[in-house]
């Protein structure tokens, strides 16, 4: 038979008198407790003296949430009040990434891919940059070009303007539309290489008002051409 000696039995005594001890003092409330940290509302204070270097929780912004000036860029863009600065703020609302100048920069860009590429009968670069009912009517276009054994040359000389003229939400889908005034080198020829239509060395002017669009609540930041309408 195994004995537990002196010191055994006095420290088993002691931790069971601190366990009592403890849970009388933890298993009370005494109405200063702290409530349970919530990291979407709970923010602490700077210190006193304005050293904030680990005072202050960022909080992670909602989807959508715009920054307080979030508007600035647009303002600088669109006479504030204006329908024009409206329809650009209700995008903004919805994307809080959404910058004017940055998207008339990428519609340009897309501009002269989209010429360049039904001019060269290009169907897939075409069908990353519309909609499906433009490219359908892209498509369709080519193959009537083709059928005839139609053959175009292009060359794009640079764009000269490109203005948003109007901006707007409709349901979930953001709209902007686009006036813009590009140079372009372009022919028409027939199978046997014969001219039909434009000039191989002369540059035109060419006015179009071109629609983009793109679905706010989709995680594709891509924006497809929607409409196409040709100005005198």
């Amino acid at each position: 038979m195994e004995f537990f000696d002196f010191g055994t039995i006095f420290f088993m005594i002691a931790a069971v008198v601190i366990f009592f001890q403890l849970r009388n003092v933890l298993g009370r409330r005494t109405g200063n407790e702290r409530p349970p940290f919530d990291p979407y509302s709970a923010r602490k204070q700077e210190k006193p003296n304005g050293s904030d270097g680990d005072n202050v929780v960022t909080l992670p912004r909602k989807r959508g949430e715009a920054v307080p000036d979030a508007y600035a860029a647009i303002d600088a863009f669109a006479k504030p009040e204006s329908e024009l600065n409206k329809g650009l703020r209700a995008i903004k609302d919805v994307d809080a990434g959404f910058d004017p100048k940055s998207f008339v920069e990428g519609a340009r860009m897309a501009y002269e891919m989209i010429v360049l590429a039904y001019a060269d009968g290009d169907r897939k670069a075409l069908k990353n940059l519309l909609s499906r009912e433009v490219y359908d009517g892209f498509s369709a276009a080519i193959s009537e070009r083709e059928a005839r054994g139609e053959k175009v040359q292009s060359s794009f000389v640079g764009i000269d303007k490109a203005d948003i003229v109007s901006a707007e939400m409709k349901g979930s889908e953001a709209q902007i539309t686009l006036r813009v005034v590009s140079e372009l080198i372009s022919a028409t020829l027939d199978r046997d290489g014969a001219i039909i239509d434009g000039d191989p060395e002369t540059v035109a002017e060419v006015k179009d008002v071109w629609t983009f669009a793109r679905d706010a609540r989709s995680r594709d930041p891509n924006w497809k051409l929607v409409a196409t309408e040709v100005e005198d």
